[in-house]
């Protein structure tokens, strides 16, 4: 993309090719390079919310990479924008780009605090550990609006189901009036992903998300607040971050994180010409190296699936990364045990008016 059309704000900087559509439309915008309104207008690709229909709100997986088997989706599409997101290839099965398309055209799942209660409802539920978000953060700039993670919340509160917020936004904290309960009811606990300190890089990268201070602060306040809360530095990006785990590492334990994990950045299907696209925007005379490091932790791919290694890689450069995060987590006391989240009491939710669930 020509720099006249950069769009600002956003991460990606293009629109690759949907893999499950054969005909694909070219914008052609040259005769107005020199059109300074346009220009401007064109550098601002404002955010549509659309209606998302879906008749169920938990999806389920298997993968033994991923540390929990139930997910909770309020969005689909991130307003986040990070160039690197692993969850932008899931925009093309609703027939848009991984590229733009994910982060300005985001479907609301207006039902899902109600599908929601519908699910913990009924009898064949048996409680366990239910993640916010999978995919796609609950807490992204459209909750401030629609307040869908709120009322989710809210619903797992009154039921006492455990849950595990995953998130790079300080919006979280807007809700501790839920958090502190439930942590007292040991319910909850929350990771914030943390990928720099840098404040330049972080907005470059990561362009709607909040700043690291941000971040840290939001941590602050639910460990002070009783709330476990875990620090995810993901994804390391070997040549660009990972010389920054030991720093995110102790302003994590200053911040009250009780324990670190780390995953090593993977670049799937479409994010990959995204990522590379940024490099190339961000530091041309960079790009080279990140990817090639990239290379000798993904036995020469960018990307690879296997369970196992995919979150974590293998050679050289992928145990440098894993020597270093865990030297320093022990260092700063980030090492200590899994948090366990108690499903023992839970009650399923009452429905509106006292109706009972026919399944």
């Amino acid at each position: 993309m020509s720099e006249f059309a950069q769009k600002k704000g956003r991460g990606a900087q293009s629109q690759p090719q949907n893999r499950f559509i054969s005909t694909r439309r070219e914008d052609d915008f040259s005769q107005l390079e020199y059109d300074s309104e346009w220009q401007e207008s064109a550098s601002r690709l404002k955010t549509e919310f659309l209606h998302d229909v879906s008749k169920s709100i938990i999806s389920e997986n298997d993968s033994p990479d991923v540390g929990f088997r139930h997910s909770l989706n309020p969005y689909r599409g991130c307003e986040h924008g990070c160039a690197y997101c692993y969850a932008r290839p899931t925009h093309e099965y609703l027939g848009h780009s991984a590229g733009l398309d994910f982060e300005s055209k985001i479907y609301v799942k207006h039902r899902a605090p109600e599908l929601f209660r519908e699910w913990l409802a009924r009898p064949r539920w048996k409680p366990e550990t239910i993640a916010f978000s999978g995919v796609t953060d609950c807490y992204q700039p459209a909750e401030r609006r629609f307040l869908l993670t709120r009322q989710c919340l809210q619903v797992a509160c009154e039921a006492l189901q455990p849950i595990v917020i995953v998130t790079k936004n300080a919006l979280v904290s807007r809700d501790l009036d839920f958090l502190r309960p439930m942590a007292e009811a040991k319910t909850v606990c929350v990771a914030i992903s943390l990928t720099t300190l840098d404040e330049s890089l972080a907005r470059q990268l990561e362009p709607r998300t909040s700043a690291p201070t941000a971040r840290l602060r939001a941590m602050r306040a639910l460990a002070d607040s009783g709330v476990p809360t875990i620090a995810m530095i993901a994804p390391v990006i070997p040549g660009l971050n990972d010389s920054e785990i030991p720093q995110l590492l102790r302003a994590a334990a200053d911040a009250g994180a009780c324990q670190a994990r780390y995953i090593l950045l993977r670049l799937p299907w479409a994010v990959k010409p995204i990522f590379l696209d940024w490099m190339q925007n961000y530091s041309p005379a960079h790009r080279q190296r990140v990817e090639s490091l990239i290379r000798t932790t993904r036995a020469g791919e960018l990307n690879n699936t296997e369970f196992g290694e995919r979150m974590r890689g293998n050679g050289a450069v992928a145990e440098q990364i894993q020597r270093t995060f865990q030297v320093f987590r022990r260092r700063y006391k980030l090492d200590g045990p899994g948090i366990e989240l108690d499903s023992s009491r839970f009650r399923p939710p009452q429905q509106p008016g006292g109706q009972m669930t026919l399944f």
